[in-house]
């Protein structure tokens, strides 16, 4: 046992740590949910349930960390930790989330998703689709829509 660890038993308080980030200035958190809005929507969930289990067994290059979280009983989600934005984008433009995306797109089947995405370097920016209501920034921020030059995560990452 250490020392310090040693203390903090005398002490009875907790041991508190903290992160040195300094080797990852181009850090992209990306907070992730869906919502089961309809009976019919449990399919398309569990084929994304397919992808992600996937993702977190071949872990892409630039994807340094991927957690679970549940929102609610019909809001799942995840939150991932991404070595930089070139890394997400590659990501993106591959299997499985180009696939799912592609047929999220043509029927949602009453299901929403939304994504949060956050740089150590700077800039914020979220879609949200087909959300009954306000989630995360959505809750306070004004709307708008995703489309021009605010279509893609990197140009609402820049404005």
């Amino acid at each position: 046992m250490r020392a310090s660890d040693e203390q903090a038993v005398r002490d009875s308080r907790p041991r508190r740590d903290s992160v040195d980030l300094a080797g990852y200035p181009d850090l992209v958190v990306v907070y992730l949910g869906f919502r089961v809005g309809r009976l019919r929507g449990l399919r398309a969930l569990l084929g994304i349930g397919r992808g992600l289990s996937q993702v977190q067994r071949e872990m892409p290059d630039g994807l340094l960390a991927h957690e679970n979280l549940v929102y609610g009983l019909n809001h799942i989600g995840m939150r991932q930790y991404w070595r930089d934005l070139e890394s997400l984008e590659a990501f993106t433009r591959s299997d499985p989330h180009k696939t799912w995306w592609r047929d999220f797109s043509r029927d949602a089947a009453g299901n929403g998703f939304w994504h949060e995405a956050y740089r150590l370097s700077g800039g914020m920016e979220a879609i949200y689709v087909g959300m009954p209501r306000p989630i995360g920034l959505g809750t306070f921020a004004a709307a708008r829509r995703p489309e021009g030059p605010f279509m893609t995560s990197r140009q609402r990452l820049a404005s």
